[in-house]
């Protein structure tokens, strides 16, 4: 089987910064992304993605002459995957007038030649704004724990880790390492990855997930819903925020109602604000409007893109939006909308040079065993144009 996520435009820019570097499905919610979701229901499937051209060199298309695409924002839990592989030849599924997946050829998904369109059934969990990470990932957290602990057996917890409520419902990879913390499930479960370790003195609240190679340090004070991706080291106070991976907060400091994408760092004592003095609503700059919208949330702290950092003590209003590449630093607050490759903090910004990201970079992915090559230069080249050069 072969299949292909595809993005809706309106919806990839609505999830702007987050996917000027990813397609939407490999936006993290719950343990996993919504692509290794897929993945997890369609074991023996190649999966590829057809999204932005600026981004088809990592996430390339694999198509085939018959192709099972499925819309990238639709979160598979439920029924939702058996409907999609119940699909015909030329048939799609379809709910509320949104086209949620097609059985068949990229010209007849294009021309939209449909010969039959079947109304899914359910609730369909969709990511189409940012804040609909941290506000669905609890929910996401349950599903995916269900998904991929059943009929497997967690490794032994340690005589000095204390659990409140149900030891069932904390899952521990092999290779990870739990020592002198206390764990508390009432909530919902917790999931520790392979080889991640929590530091002696955590205290943490389901629902949560800790990614593979990833650490809680010492004294950390996690609240859930609460999701930290592969390979990130995370201290201080978290609570209801999603950590894509390849990040790091590792000190002291609040992350609350909050996304952080992939390789971002967040200096010693950076705290956000997820909370008006008034109480009332909190609005996100939004890139598809190019304006402030009102999220209805009385809770809403900050969305960083990848590849963004803050210097140590950086204080962010309520509802942030920090995009691609920024460094920001300095005393005071800075604006609530930071655009990509801004360098500065309140006092003003300049304009961050790609030479000195692609240095940078190197660095931070060498430090992880991994090469920052060419495919990522010209893809931060494009959303540099698409970001500055542009404005």
């Amino acid at each position: 089987m072969n299949i292909v996520l595809f993005d809706e435009e309106s919806v990839w820019r609505n999830l702007l910064p987050l996917t000027f570097t990813r397609p939407i499905s490999k936006i993290r919610i719950g343990i996993l992304s919504i692509d290794e979701k897929w993945k997890q229901h369609f074991k023996k499937a190649d999966i590829s993605y057809l999204s932005q051209p600026h981004l088809s060199g990592i996430f390339p298309a694999k198509l085939a002459d018959t192709n099972y695409f499925i819309n990238g924002s639709v979160v598979p839990n439920g029924s939702v995957p058996q409907q999609v592989k119940n699909l015909k030849q030329n048939e799609g599924l379809a709910y509320k007038g949104v086209l949620i997946a097609f059985n068949g050829s990229e010209a007849a998904l294009r021309a939209f030649n449909i010969s039959k369109t079947i109304e899914a059934t359910g609730e369909i969990m969709f990511v189409k704004n940012v804040y609909d990470i941290f506000k669905n990932n609890g929910e996401c957290i349950k599903a995916d724990f269900d998904l991929i602990t059943k009929g497997r057996k967690s490794k032994m917890l340690g005589k000095t880790v204390t659990v409140i409520g149900n030891r069932k419902l904390v899952f521990v990879e092999q290779g990870a390492s739990i020592n002198a913390s206390i764990l508390n499930t009432i909530g919902g479960p917790i999931y520790i990855g392979k080889d991640a370790e929590v530091m002696e003195g955590c205290m943490v609240r389901g629902p949560f997930a800790l990614g593979e190679h990833s650490a809680l340090k010492m004294g950390a004070k996690i609240y859930g819903p609460t999701t930290i991706g592969l390979h990130s080291k995370v201290g201080g106070e978290v609570n209801n925020s999603v950590i894509f991976g390849y990040s790091n907060k590792a000190h002291d400091g609040f992350l609350g109602n909050s996304v952080v994408a992939e390789w971002c760092n967040l200096g010693a004592d950076t705290n956000n604000s997820n909370l008006k003095n008034n109480y009332g609503n909190v609005k996100l700059y939004n890139y598809l409007q190019q304006k402030p919208i009102d999220t209805g949330l009385q809770f809403c702290g900050l969305i960083m893109g990848d590849y963004s950092k803050t210097g140590i003590n950086t204080m962010l209003n309520t509802g942030t939006v920090i995009g691609v590449a920024a460094n920001i630093y300095g005393a005071g607050f800075p604006p609530t909308h930071i655009p990509s490759f801004s360098w500065g903090g309140a006092a003003g910004f300049e304009t961050y040079q790609l030479e000195k990201l692609f240095e940078t970079s190197e660095k931070v992915f060498e430090r992880r065993g991994l090469m920052f090559g060419e495919k990522e230069k010209k893809m931060l080249n494009a959303i540099f144009d698409l970001s500055v050069r542009r404005i």
